[in-house]
């Protein structure tokens, strides 16, 4: 039975389909008879207490000359037999809370919200690794200087990221003893942000691996995240290097460790990157790696995605 796919997402024009897993996920719905419609960006709204959005009828085409064709626009009405995909990416910032919020009177009305608003607003994407904390590494989060430089002298070497960043934006490497390591905390903590420092993994050498959960379950294969020559990022948005690995035994059991929880709180399609033998963060907002992974073995995740959406639909 055709259902009405409605994806939340950055503007369709501006997209890298060669990599975006959006692009995937509306590749397999229209395949599979679906019909798409594209929110147009800022436009989701709750009138009289009814979530509703201007959207366009959208048809898409695995060509970089031309991806999508979007048609007139009107309001929809948030209801049952409706699939929304929030793919928005972060900053997880007022007004992407504010989306959620509208995204959870669609999901009272009957919607399937992909993945679940409540879950987006609760599950920092740094913090939530640490429900799981026997998957970590040594991690400190705190607004204090004094603490977070104790902990990279306990550590010897960590790594300090801000809570809201993505893409490797604002991650350091510091050592103890780093003369940079004060201007660093006060470029990150500012009038008081929260900092986080985890214990450096060597093992990032090897690649920042990202494990797909689809309703909880773990696919069989990682897209390793390799630093290219003197960078030790591995994102591919700071120039990492993507290459598919099969999950090792650690793999799998991380993601035995996160995937019930995530599958009891409604998040379909969440990412976890693991550098060496340790989580380090836990993507719910807008997980990527599909096309590389699907292109490198020949999967079709976003195939496991939709048939998981339509078995809960079912049920």
């Amino acid at each position: 039975m055709p259902l009405d796919v409605i994806v939340v997402m950055d503007p369709i024009g501006s997209i890298k389909i060669a990599k975006d897993t959006t692009f995937a996920m509306l590749l397999e719905a229209q395949r599979r008879g679906h019909r798409l419609h594209y929110v147009i960006p800022g436009r989701l709204s709750l009138r009289e207490g009814v979530a509703q959005a201007q959207v366009a009828a959208l048809t898409v085409k695995d060509d970089k000359a031309g991806w999508s064709t979007l048609g007139d626009t009107r309001t929809l009405t948030f209801g049952p037999g409706q699939v929304v995909l929030m793919r928005k990416d972060p900053p997880v910032d007022d007004q992407y809370l504010y989306d959620t919020h509208v995204l959870g009177v669609a999901q009272q009305a009957g919607a399937l919200i992909v993945n679940d608003p409540q879950g987006l607003r609760d599950f920092n994407e740094k913090l939530a690794a640490l429900l799981f904390p026997q998957c970590c590494p040594p991690t400190l989060v705190s607004r204090d200087p004094a603490a977070l430089k104790a902990f990279v002298a306990e550590h010897g070497e960590a790594v300090l990221k801000p809570l809201d960043g993505m893409g490797g934006r604002s991650i350091f490497r510091v050592k103890a003893g780093d003369p940079n390591t004060n201007v660093i905390l006060e470029t990150l903590i500012g009038g008081g942000n929260f900092t986080l420092a985890q214990r450096f993994i060597p093992g990032i050498k090897d690649g920042d691996k990202r494990v797909l959960l689809v309703d909880g379950e773990p696919v069989d294969y990682a897209l390793a995240r390799i630093p290219q020559g003197d960078e030790f990022r591995g994102n591919l948005a700071a120039g990492g290097r993507g290459e598919g690995r099969p999950l090792s035994e650690r793999d799998r059991w991380i993601a035995a460790q996160v995937g019930p929880e995530m599958k009891r709180r409604g998040m379909l399609f969440v990412g976890l990157d693991v550098i060496g033998d340790y989580l380090t963060e836990v993507n719910v907002t807008s997980p990527t790696c599909v096309r590389e992974l699907d292109g490198q073995y020949g999967l079709n995740i976003a195939g496991q995605l939709f048939d998981a959406i339509e078995k809960k639909l079912a049920a």
